[in-house]
């Protein structure tokens, strides 16, 4: 199993448009692929404009095969207009 963190700062003022985009076209196209176990969006409470993107795929293979996937090809322009950075994490689910 794998898990990704993909933490980002997102523009003032787009939170509400980065959101939408997560439930709206993001986690729909990510569950679709084969793998897919689970993704969740969290909001810091304090820096309400940075987020945690939390992916798990059972294998690094299947969560390779959404990132270049056409779907995620075509999402990934319109969810990088809405921040000015990010970080990734990640991690063997060990337990």
């Amino acid at each position: 199993m794998i898990e990704r963190h993909v933490t980002f700062e997102v523009l003032p003022e787009r939170e509400t448009d980065f959101e939408r985009l997560f439930v709206q076209e993001y986690r729909p196209a990510m569950s679709s692929m084969p793998g897919f176990e689970k993704v969740e969006l969290l909001r810091d409470k304090v820096q309400t404009n940075h987020y945690q993107m939390v992916i798990r795929f059972d294998t690094q293979e299947n969560a390779a095969n959404w990132r270049a996937s056409d779907a995620h090809s075509a999402i990934q322009p319109r969810i990088k207009a809405l921040y000015s950075g990010s970080t990734l994490a990640v991690y063997d689910v060990v337990a």
